[in-house]
């Protein structure tokens, strides 16, 4: 499914953290086969966007936690979200690649009222933010937060938060996602930095409370049939 769009809408979005088994790491042709079966589900009918690839860098994560790579991808409602995951080619590669290669996965979705495309163009960096916070309050004031960063913001990078509903998330409830147009404006965005920074300390999060992981969306070619 391909739908570029610039308007507001709500979409859901989706996001896997992936560990590969350390064993498994050292077999590059392992890794490539889960990947590239993963991206080819980007040609599922309830998709909007998915990609998957390597972590490009890890900026927090808590002691007991290591990543390696994610996946994410976008769905215009939740029911499209739950047709692709109970969906016969999704768990074949759940199946087949993903749980003989990984001995950790997190997943974390949200609803979002998104302003710009609902598909990254290929070469966009991004840095997803996902916080524990456990008091109901707390966890409101957070998300109040994040919508005045969003605010003060230019309109070169689009954000997404919302509240986690998997239950796959670890106790992760809260989620950012800043889309830049490239590796430099990330790393040039130190507003965006300074003002994450300042919420997370303003809530006291320790570090066991705080996963952030930056990733480059990749230049997928034609998703072969799944048939």
């Amino acid at each position: 499914m391909a739908i570029s769009s610039s308007s507001e809408g709500e979409i859901i979005e989706h996001v896997v953290l992936f560990n590969i088994k350390d064993e498994v790491d050292q077999d590059p042709s392992k890794v490539n086969a889960m990947v590239n079966a993963l991206n080819a589900l980007n040609s599922l009918d309830s998709v909007v966007y998915l990609t998957a690839g390597p972590i490009l860098r890890t900026r927090s994560l808590p002691p007991s936690f290591k990543f390696t790579h994610m996946l994410h991808a976008r769905y215009l409602t939740r029911a499209d979200l739950s047709q692709y995951s109970l969906c016969d080619e999704h768990m074949s590669v759940v199946n087949s690649f993903v749980r003989p290669n990984c001995d950790a996965i997190l997943a974390v979705d949200w609803p979002v009222n998104l302003v710009g495309s609902t598909v990254p163009r290929p070469g966009s960096a991004m840095r997803f933010t996902f916080l524990k916070v456990e008091d109901e309050n707390e966890k409101e004031k957070s998300l109040e937060g994040m919508e005045k960063i969003k605010e003060s913001l230019g309109p070169f990078v689009q954000i997404s938060y919302g509240e986690n509903f998997s239950d796959r998330g670890k106790g992760f409830s809260v989620a950012a996602l800043v889309v830049f147009p490239d590796i430099i404006e990330l790393d040039a965005g130190e507003e965006y930095e300074d003002q994450m920074r300042s919420l997370i300390h303003k809530f006291k999060l320790s570090d066991d409370h705080i996963i952030a992981v930056d990733y480059v969306v990749p230049r997928l070619s034609p998703a072969p049939s799944l048939d």
